[in-house]
């Protein structure tokens, strides 16, 4: 077997497409966002892209019919000011260092092949901590895009992430600007404890702003909403009990 394997199930024909890269990650931001996209756009699959570096493994769906892990890419064609877009989202990143550069040279190979101007890669920044109204941290591959993304929200912070971005949202980036495809990664800060709809919300305001997209984003609110209720439940448990009146006498 190939190391990945790309089933194409249509050519599309784009025009200086756009690139949105959403794979599982810190919260599942990048993740969420995709899917909430394809959904949303009603995009097209045209790519099925299998790896021996995924894990070993089938999913089942509700009637017990298997599918073999793997990514996808769809695409949607533009209206007005919105460019076309292609969206690569899927089950799981590789596994391995090397599997992630092979996935990620791959998926790049795709974008030279159908003309993409431009790369989005979309992730979540973990603080630790939960957050109400998560920043959107920003990386480029060229300093001319920084006041363009700082225009529509998006923090250049000193040192932040310290550690640099691991995975297809960091590689896509380094290996996109390596063939000459300019690229910026939106990082969503996430606490990093719970898949995080609320940082995917605020990656996609910048894109909706930035690619002229008409979404409805009230399904992730409610998801955030059901997190908040989940989360405070959480944290309603782990609260001390106050003493009992007939336990007061032991204190001190």
């Amino acid at each position: 077997m190939d190391s990945v394997i790309m089933v194409m199930r249509e050519r599309p024909d784009l025009r200086a497409p756009i690139l949105i890269e959403g794979l599982p990650g810190v919260g599942n931001v990048g993740k969420l966002a995709a899917e909430h996209l394809v959904e949303q756009m009603k995009a097209v699959k045209f790519a099925d892209i299998y790896s021996k570096h995924f894990p070993p493994q089938v999913l089942l769906d509700d009637d017990g019919v298997i599918r073999l892990v793997d990514n996808e890419m769809h695409y949607s064609k533009g209206e007005g000011k919105r460019p076309d877009i292609i969206i690569l989202t899927g089950d799981y990143q590789g596994m391995t260092p090397d599997g992630q550069y092979e996935l990620s040279y791959h998926a790049i190979q795709v974008c030279k092949e159908l003309g993409v101007s431009r790369i989005y890669t979309l992730g979540g920044y973990g603080i630790g901590k939960m957050v109400e109204s998560p920043r959107v941290l920003g990386a480029v591959t060229d300093i001319s895009l920084c006041a363009e993304m700082a225009a529509h929200g998006v923090v250049f912070s000193k040192g932040e992430p310290g550690s640099g971005i691991v995975g297809a949202s960091g590689l896509m980036l380094g290996l996109g600007k390596m063939e000459g495809i300019p690229a910026v990664c939106l990082m969503g800060e996430t606490s990093g404890y719970f898949v995080d709809p609320k940082g995917a919300e605020a990656v996609l305001r910048v894109l909706m702003a930035l690619l002229h997209l008409d979404i409805d984003l009230s399904a992730l609110t409610d998801k955030a909403e059901q997190i908040d209720l989940i989360t405070n439940k959480l944290k309603e448990a782990e609260a001390p009990e106050a003493p009992r009146r007939e336990d007061l006498g032991y204190i001190g």
